[in-house]
């Protein structure tokens, strides 16, 4: 699979990733990092960091780094301010212009990331380049044997053998074909598009372009060591299965009655993944 198949970081909004998907995939650039900031919908009072990517932003928590957040640029829909009950009242820093500038940059440059078709190309006969985009090639007489309907390659058309480039399932799952006389003129474009897609994939282009006067540190040394000492804690995992057994409270029916060896009497069977030992511990 292509890495850019695989581009996910500007699309979703995903919670408690993994310390590798907090990690910046190829292209991906920390722009800025805020401390001392909370997510007060889903962990009010908990300290934790905020980092500002060009395709997302990351939120974790400082105590227990495996508690996170990634949100996508491309989910956002409206950003905008309110009072909320927080554990740190006395930090009252408003970052919202910050945060819907480096989303603007990135809406505003989607060209870089989407596939389009009958866009605005071509102004005075010309080529409109994108910055940081260079023409490498040129080549004349070549035909548009696509209709409007992932790797590329050659393959054998109708119309004899044609360059033929199918996008992502992202992208739609688009199927193109280009006719290009003669045989060998095909062999050395393909080539030459395939390297180029090659070393692109290798460190892409997201077009969002948006700098700080003082440059953050990597993204990796602000995650990776955090997340290697939450290893050593333990207490919290009670607090998740307290959680998890009182969420479970309304639930519409009793699990089966099971016998207990260990308390010598039956109970109601536990929930997947849960021991007798780890429910006393919520309680001490």
């Amino acid at each position: 699979m292509s890495v850019l198949d695989a581009l996910w970081e500007d699309r979703d909004v995903r919670f408690d990733v993994s310390s590798q998907q907090m990690k910046t995939r190829p292209g991906e650039v920390l722009i800025d990092c805020l401390d001392s900031i909370e997510d007060t919908k889903g962990n009010n009072g908990d300290r934790g960091r905020l980092l500002v990517t060009n395709l997302r932003i990351i939120w974790h928590s400082l105590a227990l780094p495996r508690v996170n957040l990634s949100i996508g640029y491309n989910c956002i829909l409206n950003i905008t301010t309110r009072t909320a009950n927080s554990g740190d009242m006395e930090r009252k820093q408003n970052y919202q212009d910050f945060i819907t500038n480096t989303d603007t940059a990135y809406e505003t440059s989607k060209m870089y990331r989407d596939f389009k078709l009958r866009s605005a190309l071509i102004q005075n006969k010309q080529l409109r380049l994108l910055p940081q985009e260079h023409v490498y090639d040129k080549i004349n007489g070549v035909w548009n044997l696509s209709s409007d309907q992932r790797s590329i390659k050659i393959r054998d058309s109708k119309f004899g053998l044609a360059l033929v480039i199918e996008s992502s399932q992202q992208s739609g799952g688009y199927v193109l074909g280009f006719k290009i006389d003669p045989v060998e003129k095909l062999q050395e474009s393909v080539k030459e598009i395939n390297s180029l897609h090659k070393v692109y994939s290798a460190s892409p282009i997201f077009g969002v372009d948006y700098e700080m006067e003082e440059k953050p540190q990597p993204l990796e040394a602000l995650t990776v060591e955090q997340i290697q000492d939450d290893v050593e804690i333990d207490s919290d995992d009670h607090t998740d299965a307290f959680v998890a057994y009182f969420a479970d409270g309304n639930k519409q029916q009793d699990r089966e009655p099971v016998f207990s060896e260990e308390l010598g009497l039956a109970i109601e069977k536990l929930k997947d993944g849960f021991t007798l030992q780890g429910l006393w511990e919520v309680m001490s």
